[in-house]
């Protein structure tokens, strides 16, 4: 299943002219990131590597630019950007979904790599306001990535510690995500069923914990339910053995992303 989708439309790598275009895209980014954030962020980290390392910080200048929706002075990168993509050529890269797996597809080989970050950048900072700067974030979690392109990629951008398998939706909604695994319902309740606050209805974005955000459970109910939670699930307090290594990572997990 096709769950993010960019097209970028670009001048050939040996064309005397260097410029950069957007076509379609489906980036969904609610709550932000989104799998449009997972997305924009992929593509930047999947080509970094062969970036000018003295262009990286030209780069992140332009994603605070766009960020605050201040005039971009072009060149970028050496590539000019424009709306128009007569005589350009299109590559296409998307987000996989192959049930809880996530996966970057780069249909992208007549392409410059800096060409398709300018493509995810210029992407992200035509978002609307109120998630563009969550977007933008991922995406400069992209421009400092070091590793493989795989599922530690995918939880990075999301906002996940490395090294932990996170079904779709907690990537998506891993706030909501959090909240599930601590029994809480966004106001320091115990949850009394799915959808039960605004918490639990995407209210909560990615990008600000819930006690940033002044609307989430108190602190100190959140440590108090992570430590029951804990003892519970610890096989040397009557927890069973089968699973126990998962439940208490996904604990601390939910934890880190409520708290900061």
């Amino acid at each position: 299943m096709i769950l993010a989708e960019l097209e970028v439309y670009h001048s050939r790598p040996v064309a005397p002219t260097r410029r950069v275009a957007l076509g379609e895209s489906v980036l969904p980014v609610d709550p932000p990131p989104g799998f449009g954030g997972i997305l924009l962020g992929g593509i930047v980290a999947n080509h970094i590597g062969a970036i000018d390392p003295d262009s990286i910080g030209d780069l992140t200048k332009l994603t605070t630019l766009l960020e605050h929706g201040l005039p971009v002075p072009q060149p970028r990168l050496r590539y000019r950007f424009q709306k128009d993509t007569v005589g350009l050529q299109r590559s296409r890269s998307r987000l996989i979904g192959h049930g809880d797996e996530l996966s970057f597809s780069f249909d992208d080989a007549t392409s410059d790599p800096a060409q398709q970050v300018l493509g995810a950048v210029y992407a992200a900072g035509a978002l609307p306001l109120r998630v563009r700067s969550a977007v933008l974030a991922v995406v400069r979690r992209g421009i400092g990535w070091q590793g493989p392109i795989g599922p530690d990629l995918v939880a990075a951008l999301a906002g996940f510690d490395r090294g932990q398998s996170r079904s779709t939706h907690a990537l998506s909604h891993p706030v909501e995500w959090a909240l599930g695994v601590l029994e809480l319902d966004g106001n320091g309740g115990a949850r009394s069923g799915p959808g039960s606050s605004a918490a639990a209805r995407g209210g909560l974005r990615n990008g600000a914990t819930a006690t940033s955000r002044g609307i989430g459970p108190d602190p100190s109910e959140i440590q108090r339910r992570y430590r029951r939670l804990l003892i519970e699930a610890h096989p040397d307090h009557g927890g069973s053995e089968e699973g126990a290594a998962q439940r208490i990572a996904d604990l601390t997990e939910a934890r880190r992303i409520l708290l900061g």
